[in-house]
């Protein structure tokens, strides 16, 4: 009795599309008589086993037919493609119900529940017996959803990934009976993705969701949420995914930074500000702990001027009102530290970074949009002292020596953290309007008498 679908004259693995209901009695030998049932032998079955074969299951599996001398008469092996099918709607036999996935079994088919006496006027002859063997790759129904397995959840879990989130995770990627796939630890880089926004596949947009900062799960996908009939480069079409993942860290774009304080001295009532000349000491690490830099480990501060953008923003927001001698921790999400590009060959992409820092020393700086003050008054013949020859005109030679006696003395200050000589230069230029490296009596303005200009 041969199974045929509009014509079609199918495989011969096919024939077991017949349906045999009850119960399968062993056959002993392989001489089978006229009356014999369905034999299954049980050749290997995996130590685990979660899940077995149901009606209505979708099934994956390769099989060898041969008859019982030994004589191979199909393989899907030979087609290099599992053979699909659902279990329990008239396209297989009951000998892969109860089946593990892993697990192989000979299953042994009578000629009265194959092609008979006839044969199928090809290979098969008439009253052949036909043997499979079978090995189950995977299993699904399509009415499940994803399976997760927590393998390591930490115990301290502030806050959950959720909807919006951009995330960091690695990840090994193998199919139901272990099949490797992909990894991301393999091209040596995190994969990089907002979830629960349609960017991956839906099973994982799920399963991404909930979990913690160095959290490591496993998520099952069955194919209908992964990558369907069609599969995807080595992903088979129907094949369940597993995929064992670590989270290394994860951010919202609309997070700012997170500033914990674990000390401060008994004093602590100047305050860093925009402007200050900043001497510290800092940690910097990923959120998994991985260490990217130090300044203990260099021996030497990090020195900047608060505000002049000489750190990422991030940075300079968690260095700002701080006391010297306070210990604090600072949490930069990407967008405010180096972004999607990072640092190649130091700060990884999206990464968001952790830095323990010890401000040591803080030097005030000078009003916002002056880069020299005077601490005295100012006197009435300035361009006249400052023009010690007396001829009208004062160089950058001249502006620069009374400059800096006047910080030497203390009657002036520049602004701390740059570079003085660049600093005077830039005043000077300002003062001198017609661009002739000399400044006039005409020309010489102090800052009250500017709008604009930063000179004096």
């Amino acid at each position: 009795m041969a199974f045929r679908v509009r014509g079609w004259q199918p495989p011969p693995l096919l024939l077991l599309l017949l349906w045999v209901t009850g119960q399968a009695a062993p056959v002993a030998g392989l001489g089978l008589g006229p009356n014999a049932e369905l034999h299954i032998e049980r050749r290997f079955v995996p130590d685990e086993c979660p899940r077995t074969v149901h009606s209505g299951d979708f099934v994956r599996y390769h099989y060898v037919g041969t008859f019982p001398d030994g004589q191979k008469f199909d393989s899907s092996y030979d087609r290099d493609s599992t053979f699909n099918v659902f279990v329990g709607k008239g396209q297989l036999i009951a000998g892969l119900l109860g089946m593990c996935v892993g697990e192989k079994r000979i299953i042994t088919i009578p000629p009265f529940l194959a092609y008979g006496e006839n044969g199928d006027g090809k290979d098969i002859p008439g009253q052949a017996s036909l043997v499979f063997d079978v090995a189950l790759l995977d299993l699904h129904n399509p009415k499940d959803g994803i399976s997760i397995e927590n393998k390591v959840v930490p115990a301290d879990c502030e806050r959950r990934s959720q909807s919006g989130d951009f995330l960091r995770y690695h990840y090994n990627g193998t199919l139901l009976d272990g099949t490797f796939f992909d990894s991301s630890y393999s091209r040596n880089r995190t994969f990089d993705t907002y979830i629960g926004q349609g960017y991956v596949i839906p099973g994982m947009d799920e399963g991404l969701l909930g979990v913690c900062i160095g959290e490591k799960r496993r998520i099952v996908v069955p194919p209908h949420l992964g990558y369907g009939e069609e599969g995807r480069g080595n992903i088979p079409g129907s094949a369940v995914l597993v995929f064992d993942i670590h989270v290394i860290d994860f951010h919202n774009p609309s997070d700012s930074i997170s500033i914990t304080s674990h000390y401060k001295p008994p004093d602590c009532s100047v305050l860093s500000k925009k402007g200050d000349y900043l001497k510290y000491h800092y940690n910097a690490s990923l959120l998994d702990g991985t260490l990217l830099d130090s300044t203990w480990n260099l021996g030497k501060t990090y020195n900047i001027v608060l505000g002049s953008g000489q750190v990422v923003l991030g940075m300079d927001m968690g260095l700002r009102e701080m006391c010297v001698g306070e210990k604090r921790t600072v949490i930069i999400p990407p967008h405010l530290g180096y972004g999607e590009a990072g640092v190649d060959g130091e700060v990884p992409g999206s990464a968001v970074l952790v830095f323990d820092i010890e401000l040591l020393e803080l030097v005030a700086g000078l009003p916002e949009g002056y880069m020299f003050i005077w601490n005295d008054e100012v006197s009435p013949n300035l361009f006249e002292e400052i023009d010690k020859d007396g001829n009208g005109e004062v160089v950058l030679e001249e502006f620069s020596e009374y400059i800096h006696a006047q910080v030497a003395s203390d009657k002036g200050k520049l602004a701390p953290g740059f570079d003085a000589e660049m600093i005077v230069k830039n005043m000077f230029t300002n003062q001198d309007r017609n661009g002739d490296g000399k400044v006039t009596a005409e020309e010489f303005k102090l800052k009250d008498q500017e709008t604009k200009h930063d000179e004096l």
